[in-house]
C-alpha cells in the first residue's frame, strides 16, 4: 500500500503544478513541530529563489488552494516560507485501517529485491564467545531479518575464524598434551578416530593455554606457526585434527549464539576461502596490480583524493602467508560466484575500518566485482563497564557471553519472583524472555557506531527506556485483548475516529511505522526502530491511563478501542521481532 506521506506528497505536488510551479516544491514531511502541526512542506523557501517571488507569498498561494481538498483539516501559511497540514481525522482513520488489514503494516516490499550477503559475528574456532561478540551478532540479526521483511533476500554468514595462527597453537598444544594420538604420527595409515579428542570445556581451556605460552617462548611460537603452514598446505593428521576442532566449536557456537536468538544461514569460515587465493593472486600478478615491498606482495589502493596517507593492502607475506585482507578478498570471489549478491554488509568493530576500506578499494581496482555491487561497512563502538571501559569480569577478565546472559536473566529473575500471577514454573522462561529483551534492547537502542555504558540494573528495569518496559507493554495489551474476548467474543471490526488527542497521536505514530523500517535498513541503524517501539510504548500507556477500556459502556467504542490495541500490540510484536527478541504471555 501506499504510505500516507507519498500520498499527500503527489496531492500537494499536484497543486504546486496547477499554480505553474515544479511539483518537485510540493515534498511533504512529518513536522518537526508536532505541536504545530501533523505535517508540513517547506518547498515554497526553494521555489522562491527560482521564480523571484517571497516564500510566504508562494506558501500562501498554495495553501489556498490546498484548503479546497478534502483531506486537509488545516493548512496554515507561516513566515518565512512554510506550510503547516493538519489532515482530516476521518483521512487518517481510513489510512489506519488500511494498515490494521496489511499484512504489512503499510510497509511496502521492495519493487527490485537484492539479493544481500551480511557478515556478522565473525566467531574464531576454538574459544568461547565473550562480550565482545555481542554487538555483532544482534546488529547483524536485526539487519538480515529487517532486509527480509521488506523483500529482500538475504544471506547470513557467520564468516568464522578458523584458518589462522591461532589453530596451530591448538594443534600444538593438543601435541603437548597428549602426544600418543595419530594425528601426530607421521606412518599412521588408517582411519581417524570419528570422536574429538576433547570437549568444549577442554577445548577452551587448550587455547589460552596455547597463546601464553606462545606469547612468551619463541620456540613455541615456531612450532605454532610451522603447524598452521602444514595444516594450510594439507597434512592429514592437522587437518582431521582442525575438523574436530570445528565440529566441538561450532556445535558450541550454535547453542549460544541460538540462546541469542541468531540464526545464520552459512556457517562458512576463511578455510571455506582457502580454494580461491592462489588463483586469485595469479590474476592479480598477471593483470600487474601486484608489486613487492619489503619482500611482501601488496596492491597499492591510495587514490588522489585521500587527504591521509592510505597503506597498500598486503596480499602475501614475504614468507607466502595469506592474511585476513587475502581472504577477505578471496571470500568476495566465492560470494559472487555462489550469491551474485547486490550488496555486502560487513557487521564488525569500527576499529577495523581502514582494513575493509583496503578490502573494498582492492576489490573494486582488480576488478573482482561489477561496478553494481556495494559495500557497506557497519561498524560498531564498544560495549563499555560503569567505569567507561570495555566491559570486562569482577576479577577483570574478558567476560564469556553465556555468562552474561545468566546474570541478566538472573537479575531479571529476582524481579519476577515478587510477581504471584507468574508460577514457578513459568519464570525461569519467562526471565529467559525477559533478560534477553534487556539485553538486546539495552545494544540496539544505542547508535550502532557509539561506545555505550552496559548497565544490568537499569537495561533490566521494568522502567523507561529499556526491552523489559517495552515487553510490559505489549503484555499488558494481549492481556487486555484476552480479557475481551471471554466478554465478547471475536470483536474484529473497524478503528473508528479518534475521540482523544492521545488516540490520535498513536494513529499518527503507526502511519510512521514502514519510514521507520525502511530508514532503519537503509541506514542500518536499528536503534531508530528501538525509538519507535518506545514512543508507541509510552503513547500507548498515555491512552491505557486516561481510558477505562474494558468498562467502556459504549460499546462501539470499546470495540473500536479494541481493535485500536490489537493494531498496537501487531506493530509492537513485528518490531521486536525485527529486532530479534520475543514477547512473553505473561509479565
Amino acid at each position: 500500500m501506499k504510505n500516507l506521506v507519498i500520498q499527500l506528497t503527489e496531492l500537494v505536488q499536484a497543486n504546486f503544478e496547477s499554480l505553474g510551479y515544479d511539483k518537485e516544491y510540493g515534498k511533504v514531511e512529518i513536522s518537526n513541530r508536532p505541536d504545530l502541526c501533523q505535517y508540513q512542506c517547506n518547498g515554497a523557501l526553494k521555489a522562491a529563489k527560482v521564480y523571484k517571488k517571497a516564500p510566504i507569498a508562494i506558501a500562501n498561494e498554495v495553501a489556498e488552494v490546498l484548503k479546497q481538498e478534502e483531506v486537509f483539516a488545516d493548512i496554515t501559511a507561516v513566515a518565512p516560507g512554510f506550510i503547516n497540514i493538519n489532515i482530516k481525522d476521518g483521512f487518517l482513520t481510513n489510512y489506519i485501517n488500511d494498515i490494521y488489514k496489511d499484512e504489512k503494516f503499510g510497509c511496502t516490499v521492495a519493487e527490485k529485491p537484492m539479493t544481500i550477503v551480511v557478515d556478522y559475528g565473525g566467531a574464531n574456532i576454538a574459544k568461547p564467545l565473550h562480550v565482545g561478540h555481542l554487538r555483532s551478532a544482534i546488529i547483524g540479526e536485526s539487519i538480515k531479518r529487517i532486509g527480509r521483511y521488506l523483500g529482500h533476500s538475504v544471506v547470513g554468514d557467520v564468516h568464522l575464524g578458523d584458518w589462522g595462527l591461532q589453530i596451530g597453537m591448538v594443534i600444538t598444544e593438543v601435541q603437548r598434551r597428549h602426544p600418543e594420538l595419530p594425528y601426530f604420527d607421521e606412518n599412521f595409515t588408517g582411519e581417524y578416530p570419528e570422536a574429538a579428542p576433547f570437549t568444549i570445556d577442554e577445548l577452551e581451556d587448550i587455547y589460552p593455554a596455547a597463546s601464553k605460552l606462545a606469547k612468551s617462548d619463541e620456540e613455541a611460537m615456531a612450532l605454532a606457526k610451522k603447524a598452521t603452514a602444514e595444516l594450510q598446505e594439507g597434512k592429514k593428521g592437522y587437518i582431521a585434527l582442525w575438523k574436530h576442532i570445528i565440529n566441538v566449536s561450532v556445535s558450541d557456537l550454535k547453542r549460544n549464539y541460538a540462546a541469542l536468538n541468531v540464526e545464520f544461514d552459512l556457517w562458512k569460515g576463511e578455510s571455506d576461502a582457502n580454494p580461491y587465493i592462489e588463483d586469485m593472486i595469479k590474476y592479480f600478478n598477471d593483470n600487474n596490480y601486484t608489486h613487492v615491498s619489503e619482500g611482501a606482495l601488496v596492491i597499492e589502493v591510495e587514490e588522489e583524493t585521500d587527504k591521509k596517507p592510505m597503506p597498500p593492502i598486503i596480499i602475501q607475506k614475504s614468507d607466502g602467508a595469506s592474511l585476513y585482507g587475502t581472504t577477505d578478498l578471496a571470500t568476495i570471489i566465492e560470494r559472487v560466484r555462489d550469491y551474485n549478491p547486490k550488496e555486502i554488509i560487513y557487521v564488525v568493530d569500527k576499529r577495523q575500518g581502514l582494513h575493509f576500506e583496503q578490502v573494498f578499494r582492492c576489490a573494486r581496482k582488480t576488478k573482482i566485482v561489477c561496478d553494481e555491487l556495494n559495500f557497506e561497512f557497519v561498524g560498531f563502538g564498544t560495549m563499555n563497564g560503569k567505569d567507561g571501559k570495555p566491559f570486562k569480569t569482577r576479577e577483570g577478565g574478558v567476560m564469556r557471553l553465556q555468562d552474561l546472559i545468566s546474570i541478566i536473566k538472573g537479575n531479571v529473575k529476582e524481579r519476577l519472583n515478587d510477581n504471584d500471577r507468574i508460577s514457578a514454573d513459568e519464570v525461569d522462561e519467562i526471565a529467559r524472555i525477559v533478560g534477553l529483551s534487556a539485553l538486546k534492547y539495552g545494544d540496539l537502542s544505542n547508535i550502532p557506531t557509539k561506545d555505550y555504558i552496559f548497565d544490568i540494573d537499569k537495561f533490566s528495569s521494568f522502567e523507561g527506556n529499556t526491552g523489559p518496559y517495552i515487553l510490559y507493554t505489549a503484555v499488558r495489551i494481549k492481556s487486555i485483548l484476552n480479557k475481551a474476548k471471554e466478554e465478547l467474543g471475536d470483536f474484529a471490526s473497524e478503528i473508528k475516529v479518534p475521540a482523544s488527542d492521545v488516540e490520535r497521536d498513536l494513529m499518527l505514530a503507526f502511519v510512521r511505522f514502514s519510514s521507520v523500517v525502511e530508514s532503519t535498513f537503509k541506514d542500518k541503524s536499528p536503534n531508530r526502530l528501538c525509538e519507535f517501539i518506545y514512543e508507541i510504548s509510552n503513547l500507548f500507556n498515555r491512552f491505557y491511563h486516561e481510558n477505562r477500556i474494558l468498562t467502556e459502556e459504549d460499546k462501539e467504542k470499546k470495540v473500536s478501542w479494541l481493535n485500536l490495541l490489537a493494531l498496537t500490540v501487531n506493530i509492537l510484536e513485528t518490531a521486536l521481532d525485527l529486532l530479534g527478541m520475543e514477547v512473553p504471555e505473561k509479565m
